[in-house]
């Protein structure tokens, strides 16, 4: 018998609060037991692999790598020979861009949509859950994937960092020098940041797998118009419309990073990401509560 089956037969004895925290256990279960999570997993895991040994590799003779100045993420590789520890903060500029929201966009995109191409949903809507509590539960999954995918990532890079380059106490982008200890505490609150980011990223997938019964077609969707709002942020022309775009301020972490911490551009992504969580979800929940499901 399948998840989706076993779980519509449990029947309304099932309908209790303890039952909602079942179906949540069920989804992550369901997210984290599937090939294609654990081969994403694998592939954020080997980019801070593959950056330190690049790194170390273009720094073997003495030379230097990335540029001087400037709080952004590529600037980031000109301290890793100095301390392992900024390899977190390169590998997590260098996939938040692309890989990580790529691997959200999957996860999400296939939340509902692949259901509904396996022939799973119907079973699913027949438990007591009810389409708001399932829709919740699917939400809530995919952002236990994006803290997953986050700390996969800064794990790595730490473990390689480790091995690869020096550690100890840590110059920050203002200046200021901290104890590594609190160096690692930063690098932690980055990575809770950079998974916070995403929460807009899986709304939208989230609401893109409701409109359609083909998983590959809301994933593709999903990374297709990630891609676009890529693009539209680089162009100078749309500068007036650039700070509403859920990605403009994924790279603000660095401001944690400085003595004192700047806090304005950090706050204005969490806004920034907390209203596209609420209008997307929104959206997500009024398609979902009037579809009507034949697979």
């Amino acid at each position: 018998m399948s998840r989706a089956e076993a779980m519509a037969a449990a029947g309304p004895r099932a309908a209790s609060p303890l039952w909602q925290l079942s179906l949540f256990r069920s989804e992550v279960g369901t997210v984290f037991r599937r090939w294609r999570t654990i081969a994403l997993l694998g592939v954020l895991a080997a980019v801070p692999v593959l950056v330190g040994i690049a790194v170390k590799i273009e720094t073997r003779g003495g030379g230097t790598v990335g540029h001087e100045g400037g709080g952004g993420g590529p600037a980031f590789i000109n301290q890793v020979t100095n301390n392992g520890l900024f390899l977190v903060f390169t590998s997590l500029a260098a996939t938040l861009p692309f890989f990580l929201p790529m691997a959200i966009g999957v996860i999400a995109g296939d939340s509902i949509a692949g259901e509904a191409n396996s022939g799973t949903l119907r079973y699913l809507l027949v438990a007591p859950a009810g389409r708001t509590r399932l829709l919740c539960a699917k939400y809530a999954s995919t952002l236990v994937f994006c803290l997953a995918a986050t700390l996969v990532v800064t794990v790595s890079a730490l473990a390689v960092g480790a091995l690869l380059f020096p550690l100890g106490e840590v110059t920050l982008i203002s200046g200021t020098t901290v104890s590594f200890g609190e160096g690692l505490l930063r690098a932690l609150a980055v990575a809770g940041v950079v998974a916070l980011s995403l929460i807009g990223v899986a709304a939208v997938g989230l609401f893109v797998s409701t409109l359609t019964n083909s998983g590959i077609a809301a994933m593709a969707t999903t990374v297709g118009l990630l891609i676009t709002v890529q693009i539209l942020d680089q162009f100078p022309q749309l500068h007036a419309v650039q700070p509403y775009l859920f990605p403009h301020y994924w790279l603000s972490f660095a401001d944690l990073l400085r003595e004192p911490v700047y806090w304005d551009q950090l706050l204005d992504n969490l806004r920034l990401q907390a209203v596209y969580a609420a209008v997307f979800g929104s959206a997500a929940w009024a398609r979902f509560t009037v579809r009507d499901v034949t697979a």
